[in-house]
């Protein structure tokens, strides 16, 4: 059954991971991979309450599943991270590759850490 749950959440995960991608690149005249970035991080921020929750005994190990591993991992993408920080390094975007790295990190941790403390606030 956690096979099927995770398989749900990643149907729908994936698909609004390219959609959000694609909607946010569309409205930036850069390089740098902005729409990876704001799906990593809204991923993050989904987990760590998520995780939150279910350490806290709020949310149920089957909606955990479905929305943690399924949505959250479908819609974060660290081999497209990887393949654009390998792509800007090569087109000799070095900088820019190396604020893609930092900020997919930062701003990954932060969301999630966020994510903990809302939480915390939605189950004390």
């Amino acid at each position: 059954m956690t096979v099927l749950l995770v398989a749900l959440g990643a149907m729908v995960g994936a698909p609004l991971r390219y959609w959000t991608d694609r909607a946010v690149q569309a409205r930036h005249d850069s390089v740098f991979p902005w729409g990876t970035l704001t799906v990593n991080v809204a991923g993050s921020l989904i987990l760590g309450v998520l995780a939150g929750g279910a350490a806290a005994g709020g949310v149920p190990q089957a909606v955990l599943a479905a929305a943690g591993t399924g949505f959250c991992g479908a819609l974060t993408t660290y081999s497209t991270f990887s393949y654009e920080t390998v792509r800007l390094t090569e087109s000799g975007s070095r900088l820019l590759a190396l604020l893609n790295v930092a900020l997919n990190l930062a701003a990954g941790l932060a969301a999630a850490w966020l994510g903990l403390a809302l939480a915390g606030v939605l189950w004390p």
